[in-house]
């Protein structure tokens, strides 16, 4: 006598409307500080000659991939909160979650590429130019973007082979694979299986990779003489792995806890961690800390700005 679930309703940052307009108006703000500091970013890598570096290239692609990574979640979830819209399809849904995992895969991959370019770059100066080469840059993307849509269509169409027949309630504010299984009357062994399974083969695998290259990053730049740039490289390297722990961290948490009875409100703000800060925290962290980034940006500000005449 169950009813087959056709779209799903999704959960409020809050009941009251006055902490809905307050979390909404938030996030909007960190929506666009984000897609105004990664396009800053994206103008500044591809504008200027001197930043056409492998460094800047993988920063550019993290860019681009973090506004798009924000763009899932946050609109329509404020959209949904300001005007009482809760209603998502099913097709919605499915593509919701497809873009969300995609965008944290790809993510915590070009992470690690990242971290191993700072490796190279520190720990072997002299072979920087033959081993970040232009073509192992694009076939690093390359290879981040395809295994990332591999991954993501398993896990998508894994989720969306099971049958949705008890509430439609999403206890979250945006489509994500732990919410649906909880809806789900099917049998989801497999699908907490494949995303142990995922966990463990990427986020984990990239995580140690990432821990091991700043390992050998620290005890490269202990050997530099001048104290200032030993300071100047912990300042860089430590809010990297800060975010990067953070990200995965928070994930991992949501993700992969054993079914049963969780808080929905300790869930959504987690997902924050995962969903949102990354993406609005990359170009304060790997690029408007950087002087050749902020010299760049203020050029091209200036150029855009109108000059007054005295």
């Amino acid at each position: 006598n169950s009813t087959q679930v056709t779209a799903f309703l999704l959960q409020f940052f809050a009941e009251s409307w006055e902490l809905r307009l307050l979390l909404s108006m938030l996030f909007l703000l960190m929506y666009l500080a984000t897609l105004l500091g990664n396009l800053l970013i994206i103008l500044a890598t591809t504008l200027d000659q001197s930043l056409h570096t492998p460094m800047y290239f993988f920063l550019r692609n993290l860019s681009i991939l973090d506004m798009c990574y924000i763009s899932v979640t946050v609109p329509n979830a404020c959209v949904n909160s300001l005007t009482d819209n809760r209603v998502i399809s099913m097709a919605g849904c499915a593509t919701q979650i497809f873009m969300i995992f995609f965008c944290a895969c790809a993510e915590i991959l070009f992470l690690t590429v990242m971290a191993h370019d700072r490796y190279v770059a520190i720990c072997q100066p002299l072979l920087y130019p033959v081993i970040m080469n232009h073509q192992f840059c694009v076939q690093m993307t390359l290879a981040s973007v395809l295994v990332s849509l591999f991954i993501t269509s398993a896990q998508t169409g894994n989720t969306f082979q099971l049958s949705f027949c008890q509430s439609n309630v999403v206890p979250q504010f945006f489509c994500d694979i732990p919410s649906l299984l909880k809806l789900s009357c099917s049998d989801t062994f497999s699908n907490r299986l494949l995303l142990l399974l995922t966990a463990i083969v990427i986020s984990g695998s990239c995580f140690l990779f990432i821990v091991i290259s700043y390992v050998y990053i620290f005890s490269t730049v202990l050997k530099f003489p001048v104290k200032e740039e030993r300071g100047k490289a912990f300042s860089t390297c430590v809010p990297h792995i800060a975010v990067v722990s953070m990200f995965l961290s928070s994930g991992a948490y949501v993700y992969l806890k054993p079914p049963g009875v969780s808080e929905v409100v300790q869930d959504m703000i987690l997902s924050v961690f995962y969903a949102i800060v990354p993406p609005f925290l990359n170009p304060i962290i790997y690029s408007f800390r950087n002087k050749q980034i902020k010299e760049v940006v203020r050029k091209i500000m200036l150029k855009r700005l109108p000059l007054r005449k005295l």
